[in-house]
């Protein structure tokens, strides 16, 4: 069927309109001269309509008055005609001709360039290298060397790792790797201290003083590893204490570190969701309306559309397309398509089962918020809450238990008040001694 129609676009036909007292005799006529008619309608009882080639015209003159019919052409088609139709009219082909020679001589043209994949280093910063190695807007497509370019952001970036670059009409992506290079180690002195409340199921110490143990329940902002170690009381070397009498001891200094460790604990979280028996809602009817203005400077013009929107109820969607910045000129010319889908109100009814599960993974959804990566859920317990008298909604009630890593660094200076095991605060060479409770009122 393509083909066939193929073929009639490319030698061309013509429609015919077919009057008289029996036109099927014309088309039986032509049917045994060998003349091939296609798409044979009827308009009447004294008219048809069909499609024949060009050089088919001239003999069914003759057979139209043998079988007393007549035949006027309605339409000429094809490749022959609309060839002849643009000789004729000879301003319209050479500014047909103007404007795809001025569209293939534009897009070969780089008019955009986009970087991706840089953090660390600015754009303008690859831009600039980029543009000593032939890229810049307004450069012919065919003269850009794309190896040449990436060869010389990594030659000239020694942040940059890999680089690529892309032509995808007239835009240019370039796609940069940077090196990850290695962080300094931080050797300030820190606490780990906890993040949330919670029961202490294990602490692991790498650097540091554990000021906790496994059962102990914390609050936040309590310190689970201390940065300072108390220092260890020895007797002075080279002497013998006497027989009776108390040994003296040699006070050191404590030791100031950056305190590291692992700290699980177990952490409850709650979360509450209720859904209704019965609400209105809202769905998409299937229609839609669109509506195109172009936008100059303050002036808008509408090219599609009516100005009031047709619907009652909608929801709205916003596209705007922007000419694409050529050099440091921005033209303040916009395209704004905006497309309104008509919405209508329906009644949901849901029975208490279905409420009590929807209200069940709202509340979950609440407590799913607030997990951390990598917690480990090991208990979950869902609610309803029962209220006196009767209501739409139903409520539910989320206990999730997890354990988690509850411990984040805090810094600390030398001479702040540090914690001690016995819950007080206690002051510490290096700064000025404050030797206050912590729980007293000032």
């Amino acid at each position: 069927m393509f083909l066939f129609k193929l073929m009639n676009f490319l030698t061309g036909y013509v429609t015919i309109i077919v009057m008289g007292e029996s036109p099927e005799k014309l088309i039986n006529m032509a049917a045994t001269r060998g003349i091939f008619l296609w798409d044979i309608t009827r308009l009447g009882e004294r008219a048809l309509r069909a499609r024949v080639r060009p050089g088919a015209v001239w003999p069914l003159r003759h057979m139209a008055r043998r079988t007393g019919c007549r035949f006027r052409i309605q339409q000429r088609s094809g490749l022959p005609f609309l060839w002849m139709r643009l000789t004729r009219r000879r301003v319209l082909a050479a500014g047909a001709l103007f404007f795809v020679a001025g569209l293939y001589f534009l897009s070969s043209f780089i008019w955009s360039i986009e970087v991706t994949g840089n953090r660390r280093l600015s754009t303008g910063e690859i831009l600039q290298v980029a543009s000593r190695a032939g890229l810049n807007r307004g450069v012919l497509r065919w003269r850009l060397d794309p190896p040449a370019v990436e060869e010389a952001i990594r030659t000239s970036l020694p942040g940059v790792s890999w680089t690529g670059v892309y032509i995808r009409g007239t835009r240019v992506t370039v796609e940069v790797v940077e090196k990850t290079l290695p962080e300094g180690k931080n050797l300030s002195p820190v606490h780990i201290v906890a993040g949330k409340a919670g029961l202490i199921k294990e602490v692991l110490v790498l650097n540091g003083h554990a000021a906790v143990k496994a059962g102990d329940t914390v609050v936040p902002g309590q310190v689970l590893i201390s940065g300072v170690i108390p220092p260890p009381e020895e007797p002075p070397s080279g002497e013998k204490p006497s027989p009776g009498a108390p040994p003296e001891t040699v006070k050191r200094e404590p030791a100031f570190v950056h305190a590291a460790g692992i700290v699980r604990a177990r952490v409850w979280y709650e979360g509450y969701g209720e859904a209704p028996l019965a609400e209105t809602l809202q769905r998409p009817t299937g229609r839609e309306f669109t509506r195109v203005c172009m936008k100059i400077g303050a002036r808008e013009i509408m090219l599609a559309g009516s100005s009031p929107i047709p619907f009652p109820q909608y929801q709205s969607e916003t596209r705007v397309k922007k000419l694409p910045a050529w050099r440091n000129l921005q033209l303040p010319v916009e395209v704004i398509i905006n497309k309104y889908r008509e919405m209508e109100s329906y009644r949901l009814i849901r029975d208490r089962a279905e409420a009590r599960r929807l209200a069940g993974e709202r509340a979950m959804a609440v407590v799913q918020s607030r997990l951390p990566r990598g917690a480990t859920v090991v208990h979950e317990q869902l609610d309803e809450l029962v209220v006196r008298g009767t209501e739409n909604l139903v409520r539910m009630k989320a206990m999730v238990e997890s354990v988690e890593e509850i411990g984040v660094e805090r810094p600390f200076t030398p001479g702040e008040l540090q914690p001690s095991p016995s819950g007080r605060a206690e002051s510490v060479p290096g700064g000025p001694s404050r030797t206050r409770p912590s729980g007293d009122r000032q």
